[in-house]
């Protein structure tokens, strides 16, 4: 399974939409904030391959507002451990979240190489729930299932969650918190403050599964 994610890490935020929300429907966000994303890519690739921190920085003015981060936050920590958490643990966690994340598909985003990417017909948006699927072909030449999972928040569309390939991004991650907290007998502030430390692990034995020297 680790494999598979590995492969689908390298399609994930080749199709994250870097949404503005000038854009009236999930789907328009979707496709037209796409190809702006691939389009600066490409022009920037070989810039942001020099210094890949100039890539988290853009990824995080661009998809950081847009990303339902307090929810997702909340969701990953599940209420046996947010309820137990401050505002200023909370905000911590949003923000070191939001760094590990860019971070770890950000280095899976500079292998892309426009292979192509096709967003499905919108579907019922009719609704403060949606979903936005895409099909993306990989390096290998195989091509992923993507869904998107977005939510209305104050009116505005939010991303909430990635399956990618049949993975479950938000159960993943959520996964991996509950284990840090047992590992750190059940220290928040500890598991908090460690979270780019699991982002980095994980990123390790995925490039391991996938036989890539670790980086």
């Amino acid at each position: 399974m680790i494999s598979t994610l590995r492969r689908g890490l390298l399609v994930l935020l080749a199709a994250l939409p870097l949404m503005a929300n000038a854009a009236g429907s999930a789907h328009e966000l979707v496709q037209d904030t796409t190809n702006k994303m691939l389009a600066d890519l490409s022009a920037n690739k070989e810039k942001y391959k020099q210094d890949p921190s100039q890539f988290y920085n853009a990824l995080n003015t661009i998809v950081g507002p847009v990303v339902d981060a307090e929810g997702i936050s909340r969701s990953i920590m599940t209420v046996k451990y947010s309820r137990k958490a401050t505002p200023a643990q909370m905000q911590t966690f949003q923000e070191n979240f939001k760094k590990g994340l860019f971070q770890f598909y950000g280095n899976a985003l500079l292998e892309y190489n426009n292979q192509g990417i096709t967003v499905a017909p919108a579907g019922d948006e009719s609704g403060d729930r949606t979903s936005v699927n895409m099909s993306v072909k990989g390096n290998n030449g195989a091509v992923y299932p993507v869904q998107y999972t977005l939510e209305k928040v104050n009116g505005e569309w939010k991303l909430r969650n990635v399956i990618i390939n049949g993975i479950n991004i938000g159960k993943l991650f959520r996964d991996q918190f509950a284990d840090a907290m047992q590992r750190n007998g059940n220290d928040l502030d500890k598991t908090i403050n460690g979270w780019a430390g699991e982002v980095a692990k994980a990123k390790e034995e995925t490039d391991k599964a996938a036989g890539k020297p670790a980086q």
